[in-house]
């Protein structure tokens, strides 16, 4: 278990868990205690997953759950050894099913390289508001950022499986810092509110970005995360983008991800003079790096703003 979740935490966002990490090292994060008895490899077991905040979950090519890490419960309200060699299909939501079938087919090449998986599915969850657990009748749905790989076991015999890390993705469990930037956005993804700190991160006031499309303001070569992260959004409610490039006013561009939900609109106020929808787009963006290049200009937009500077 310990080889397969060192493996598992190369795969994971690097920003996220960094941080996380520090604040484990640190002691601000809470620590287990541990038996006299219990080795280094298990203490370090251990602080991955509370890294991680999430589980590995290890699936053959069929979908039957092979191992998942006893903190499981934690997070689905059911025991480690209640899920295991339970088939994933009899936990997650019908229309998810051809996502996860996708990503368990491999080929060959795809074990010999270790070919990443990075994608979205809905899981039954027994836990409740207060983090209790229930019934599985009464279970209610949660969402999974599920990141890995395609793996091969060569002893006793050659078989394939998927070594991936699950993570919870309600907005409440994104890191909130100085780095961090809050939006909300129509159902195309129009902002329609941003607060203040993009303007220190990006160079952009959150009036001038009122309106205008997130798609703007993303890396050409980046569009497809863009693309992707939308449409788990609107089939799932909750999606995490991955890592793509967003234009800095002026020139350049930083690093970014974001985690996003779909909720009830708030009604218009001073604060958020927009037009009141039934749905938007809830999205908190990690900025995970420095502006780079910022005498590259890659739209017309930022062409102007350097002439205007």
């Amino acid at each position: 278990m310990h080889s397969l979740l060192k493996e598992s935490i190369r795969t994971t966002a690097e920003s996220t868990h960094m941080v996380r990490y520090a604040q484990v090292a640190e002691g601000r994060e809470e620590r287990s205690d541990c038996d006299g008895g219990q080795d280094e490899e298990e203490k370090e077991t251990n602080m991955y997953l509370r890294i991680l905040e999430g589980f590995l979950m290890v699936l053959s090519t069929e979908g039957d759950m092979i191992f998942l890490s006893d903190n499981v419960s934690r997070y689905m309200g059911m025991t480690q050894t209640e899920l295991m060699g339970h088939n994933i299909f009899e936990y997650t939501h019908p229309c998810d099913h051809e996502e996860i079938r996708n990503n368990l087919r491999l080929t060959a090449e795809e074990v010999w390289c270790g070919e990443k998986r990075d994608f979205v599915m809905r899981i039954k969850s027994a836990l409740t508001h207060r983090g209790r657990s229930a019934n599985l009748k009464s279970a209610t749905w949660k969402v999974l950022h599920c990141q890995g790989r395609a793996k091969m076991c060569v002893s006793p015999s050659s078989v394939s499986y998927l070594l991936l890390t699950c993570r919870p993705l309600p907005l409440s469990h994104t890191l909130l810092s100085t780095h961090t930037f809050t939006s909300q956005h129509s159902m195309d993804m129009r902002f329609t509110y941003c607060d203040q700190r993009v303007t220190s991160l990006l160079g952009y006031s959150p009036e001038e970005l009122l309106g205008r499309s997130i798609y703007e303001l993303c890396h050409t070569l980046d569009t497809h995360c863009l693309n992707k992260n939308h449409l788990n959004l609107c089939l799932k409610s909750q999606s995490v983008s991955g890592q793509y490039r967003m234009l800095v006013r002026g020139g350049g561009y930083v690093w970014v991800e974001s985690h996003s939900a779909v909720i009830p609109a708030v009604r218009p106020s001073k604060s958020r003079p927009s037009v009141h929808q039934p749905l938007c787009i809830l999205c908190v963006t990690y900025v995970l790096s420095g502006v780079e290049e910022p005498f590259l200009q890659l739209s017309l937009d930022q062409t102007i703003h350097r002439h205007v500077s």
